[in-house]
């Protein structure tokens, strides 16, 4: 996965791949392509929200 990829922008993206998906403007040659992406994208956002969790707890945990 890209290094410089934000979680904002996998979100976005994330988005754009469900609403094709739910209106069936996927290609079946891509779909499998696509599907792939869009679970790459879930772990990406949820290691970055899981990491993020861990920072937030740890400053408030160093702040007692």
């Amino acid at each position: 996965m890209n290094e410089q990829l934000t979680y904002t922008d996998a979100m976005k993206e994330l988005e754009q791949l469900v609403a094709q998906l739910e209106d069936n403007l996927i290609d079946i040659d891509v779909l499998s392509y696509k599907v792939k992406r869009a679970q790459e994208l879930i772990k990406f956002c949820k290691d970055k929200l899981i990491a993020t969790d861990a920072e937030i707890k740890k400053v408030m945990e160093e702040g007692n």
